[in-house]
């Protein structure tokens, strides 16, 4: 199993193994173009015998399924599975709520 740290395009990733090596992945042809795959998505990955820091991406787990594996204990409990917001977002906070940008000669517009 892997995560997947980045999107490299043109059908490769780099993905975190669950044995701690990142590999460089490349999407078979079966899931390129039909199965979309983003950063922080599991994977299941196939190692190479001849060249061990490549992999071949062979299946993309949902996030129903990854939640599964990670209860059954297949995952590591490091790893954090996406679950749609990254962060903790509160309508509250102050940090970047300013919608106005300041020039400097001190005219204010409201975006």
């Amino acid at each position: 199993y892997a995560q997947v740290v980045r999107m490299l395009g043109n059908g490769r990733c780099e993905a975190a193994c669950v044995d701690g090596s990142k590999r460089l992945c490349h999407i078979r042809g079966t899931l390129h173009k039909k199965v979309w795959i983003a950063a922080g998505d599991i994977i299941l990955v196939g190692l190479r015998d001849y060249q061990d820091d490549k992999a071949d991406v062979i299946h993309k787990f949902m996030p129903d399924e990854a939640r599964s594996l990670k209860e059954h204990g297949e995952l590591p409990k490091n790893i954090r599975l996406n679950e749609g917001v990254v962060g903790d977002l509160n309508e509250d906070d102050d940090i970047a709520s300013d919608d106005y940008i300041e020039f400097k000669d001190g005219e204010t517009v409201s975006i």
